[in-house]
């Protein structure tokens, strides 16, 4: 039987909240692996990882939301991401499970307050209701800046400049 990726979400846990990012944007899952750091960048993005040769700038999304880091373990995950014309590698703290959300269990978030938009809410796009539990859906392309981009698209052409040389 033809399984649709449309309305399914893989989910990671975050501190104490559960996330969830359309399967479409994600190319793989692997386990987390050495990451080489990258002087004068902002504090989430962690550097740059070699998956089968090819060079991934990765962002530690628990940092990205203004949470306490944690020490890394054997349940750390990458989520490898494909956003416009980039890849990158999201570092989460643990995958939890593929699951189907359609539209009409998707809410909008809440508005707190008339400040700008809190942390979160710049992220989260929708909170997709469950069973009984709650996966706040996040929007993967407003995890980086329009600068971070930029600084992201050169390490890659860098890095790609790099590997050429070298062969």
């Amino acid at each position: 039987m033809y399984m649709t990726q449309q309305n399914k979400y893989v989910t990671f846990r975050s501190g104490k909240e559960y996330f969830g990012l359309k399967i479409e944007y994600v190319n793989e899952i692997v386990v987390y692996q050495e990451i080489t750091q990258v002087p004068e960048t902002p504090e989430y993005i962690k550097g740059l990882i070699n998956l089968r040769g090819k060079i991934i700038p990765v962002i530690d999304v628990r940092t990205r939301f203004k949470m306490e880091p944690v020490e890394y373990n054997d349940r750390t995950c990458i989520i490898v991401v494909r956003l416009q014309e980039m890849v990158i590698g999201l570092i989460v703290e643990q995958i939890a499970e593929v699951v189907e959300i359609l539209p009409e269990d998707i809410l909008d978030p809440p508005v707190l307050g008339k400040e700008e938009k809190s942390v979160e809410n710049r992220y989260v796009y929708g909170i997709g209701q469950v069973g009984n539990s709650v996966k706040l859906l996040i929007d993967p392309e407003k995890l980086l800046k329009d600068e971070d981009i930029s600084l992201l698209e050169d390490m890659d052409e860098t890095t790609a400049e790099a590997t050429e040389e070298g062969e």
